[in-house]
């Protein structure tokens, strides 16, 4: 009995390709050369599948032209407490919106409006902290309730909080800004993060998607530490 013929039958076996009649009894006979045969024809089958195509690269996410040269200082995320799709009005409040299938559409107000001192019609999306800041919104939310907490008829989907983290990790290579909990974060931590009065906003403290999410800080987390990831 030859051990290595053995080793190489068993191989083969565990590979699926049995010797039904003698199993790895260590002698090459005809049927482990015809199990070593169909092994290498399969191998050369494999030789010619072409691999699939690489994802397309974070940076095309968002165009190039909605991103203008500006000194940005922060990104704050938002939801619109609307529907899943994206209304005039929303669009005159933020810089990119973010529909429910992850569809990103482009806010009326640049980006460079934003740049501190803010300018003429820039986008009002968080009071006492718009000058430096991009505002990202989520279409989504419209009719929830914190608590008990209900996401309505429109809840935050998968599909968003994806494109949200991807457009994040754009928009911070883009700009220079840091990822950290006063330059990346939503709504409901401006108040505590930034110290500049709310109104009792909660977007986000929850997440539709991930009822095991809870608190501002929580979603703000993990928010960043996805963004970051995307780097």
């Amino acid at each position: 009995m030859n051990t290595t013929v053995q080793v190489l039958q068993r191989r083969l076996i565990a590979l699926g390709y049995p010797l039904p009649k003698h199993g790895a009894d260590g002698d090459p006979g005809g049927e482990t050369i015809e199990a070593v045969n169909a092994a290498l024809d399969e191998i050369e089958k494999l030789r010619g599948v072409k691999p699939p195509p690489p994802p397309a690269p974070p940076s095309s996410i968002v165009p190039a032209e909605w991103m203008p040269a500006a000194k940005m200082e922060r990104v704050i995320c938002h939801w619109t407490a609307g529907a899943n799709k994206a209304s005039e009005f929303d669009r005159g409040h933020y810089h990119i919106l973010i529909e429910g299938d992850g569809k990103l559409i482009r806010g009326i107000p640049s980006i460079e409006l934003n740049q501190a001192p803010a300018k003429k019609d820039y986008a009002a999306h968080t009071l006492g902290a718009n000058s430096g800041s991009i505002g990202v919104s989520l279409c989504c939310m419209g009719g929830a309730n914190e608590a008990p907490f209900d996401p309505g008829k429109y809840p935050m989907t998968r599909e968003q909080w994806e494109a949200l983290t991807s457009v994040v990790a754009v928009l911070c290579r883009r700009y220079s800004i840091p990822v950290t909990d006063k330059t990346v974060l939503s709504h409901a931590e401006v108040q505590n993060n930034l110290g500049i009065q709310q109104r009792g906003k909660w977007d986000f403290t929850r997440l539709a998607f991930d009822p095991s999410v809870k608190g501002a800080k929580a979603c703000g987390d993990k928010l960043r530490a996805e963004a970051k990831s995307k780097l």
